[in-house]
């Protein structure tokens, strides 16, 4: 597949979905009590070790895919420690050797469910700098609402761990819609544009060859 067709997101939502405030609120109302998956768990309890001996800012980029915007965000901000999350072993797998870097910043891909390792950061009192949800999957079909981050469960807790929180997309009701969210939770967000002459991820290289724009939001939590 060429990097210049990407397809469009298609939708049968016009808009902010007529159910998120619900969804939400309830989100913000009910403990999230589902069991953390052993696996994710474990992975935790090792990346753990790493942050609380680090004494420099803690940087999150999740759904890092193949791990292009872990070392890009690591160039990015040299005294961070980055760590990159993902729940697939196949992206991770693919993190080209030649992303590996040691002079120009530090960083660790870990792979997790992100609904468990979220919560067991806010557990072990992480307070990242910097939080990047790049790109993540929009699951445009209005009945998959839950699916979206800001639709799911473990919402409150991208909130609780706080930083400067930056999401990007190329579909903008995704990203109006976590604006929402989080205006619900007591927070605001800027929406915008977003442009540059490099891309950090593969998937907004895709996008922009394609002729698809993408939207961000920032904000601090």
């Amino acid at each position: 597949m060429s990097d210049a067709n990407s397809r469009s997101i298609t939708s049968n939502q016009a808009g902010l979905h007529e159910k998120l405030d619900e969804v939400v609120q309830k989100h913000l109302n009910t403990p999230f009590k589902k069991p953390i998956a052993a696996h994710t768990q474990q992975a935790f309890e090792q990346v753990n070790e790493k942050v609380q001996a680090y004494d420099g800012p803690i940087i999150l980029d999740s759904c890092c895919g193949v791990g292009e915007s872990t070392a890009n965000l690591a160039k990015l901000h040299p005294d961070a420690l980055v760590i990159g999350i993902d729940k697939s072993e196949h992206r991770l797998e693919k993190h080209d050797i030649e992303y590996k870097q040691t002079e120009s910043g530090q960083y660790i891909l870990v792979q997790a469910d992100l609904n468990d390792f979220w919560r067991l950061a806010c557990e072990a009192n992480w307070q990242p700098t910097h939080h990047y949800l790049l790109y993540p999957n929009p699951w445009p079909k209005a009945k998959h609402l839950q699916r979206r981050w800001h639709g799911a469960a473990v919402f409150p807790y991208i909130v609780e761990l706080g930083g400067r929180l930056e999401l990007r997309s190329n579909w903008s009701i995704y990203v109006e819609e976590f604006a929402r969210s989080l205006e619900l939770a007591g927070k605001k967000a800027e929406i915008s544009a977003y442009e540059s002459d490099t891309a950090m991820t593969p998937f907004e290289r895709k996008y922009w060859a394609s002729g698809q724009h993408s939207t961000r939001l920032i904000a601090q939590l």
